[in-house]
C-alpha cells in the first residue's frame, strides 16, 4: 500500500527524526504550497488594494501600516527563504551542509501573535489578516525547524527531568546537616 511519500519504513530500535521524515512528505509540499501563495497574496494586496487603502489612512495609523507592512514583508521573505531551502534539499539540489549554511542566514523569529502590536485593530482588515496568516506560518516552521535541528543518530535522552530534580532533593535532605560553628 503506498502513501504518496518516497519514505521507506521505520523498523524497530531505529531512532526517527520526525523533521527529516516531515521534509520528504506530502505535508511538506502543502505547507511550501501554502507558505509561497500567502507571500503572492501578500504582494498582490499590497500592490494593489493595499495601496489604495494605505492613501486613504492618517497620522499614527499611516505610520503603523508602513511598519507592520514592512514587518510582514521581512517576516515573509525569511519563511520563503526557510522553505526554498527545505526544497532543495528534498529535491537534492543542495547538500545538508549546504542548507546548514543557508539556514543560519535565515532569521526566524520566535513564535508570536499580533496582540503586541498598539493599534492593530485600526489597519485594514485585509492587513490584518495577512498578519495574522503569516504569524500562524512563522509558528509552524518555527517548531518545523526546531525538529529539523534534532541530530539523527544521536541518542535521545529519556531521563525524565522531574525525576532527575526529585533525585538531586532527596540526596540534598538526606544528607546530614553540618552545624555551623560559632
Amino acid at each position: 500500500m503506498s502513501t504518496g511519500t518516497d519514505i521507506a519504513p521505520v523498523t524497530a530500535g531505529t531512532t526517527v527524526s520526525f523533521g527529516a521524515r516531515f521534509a520528504a512528505s506530502d505535508q511538506f509540499d502543502a505547507i511550501f504550497k501554502e507558505g509561497m501563495g500567502l507571500v503572492e497574496r501578500t504582494a498582490t494586496y499590497l500592490d494593489g488594494a493595499g495601496r489604495k487603502e494605505s492613501r486613504q489612512l492618517r497620522g499614527p495609523v499611516a505610520v503603523l501600516y508602513a511598519t507592520e507592512s514592512m514587518r510582514l514583508t521581512t517576516r515573509l521573505l525569511e519563511l520563503a527563504s526557510w522553505l526554498m531551502i527545505q526544497r532543495a534539499l528534498k529535491e537534492g539540489e543542495i547538500s545538508e551542509d549546504e542548507a546548514r549554511g543557508k539556514r543560519a542566514r535565515v532569521k526566524l523569529r520566535a513564535p508570536g501573535r499580533p496582540t503586541h502590536i498598539k493599534g492593530f485593530t485600526d489597519l485594514p482588515e485585509n492587513l490584518r489578516d495577512l498578519i495574522e496568516a503569516s504569524y500562524a506560518l512563522n509558528d509552524r516552521i518555527v517548531q518545523l525547524d526546531r525538529a529539523l535541528q534534532v541530530v539523527v543518530g544521536e541518542p535521545v535522552s529519556t531521563a525524565n527531568p522531574v525525576q532527575a530534580q526529585v533525585t538531586q532533593l532527596e540526596e540534598a535532605f538526606s544528607q546530614p546537616r553540618r552545624r555551623a560553628v560559632r
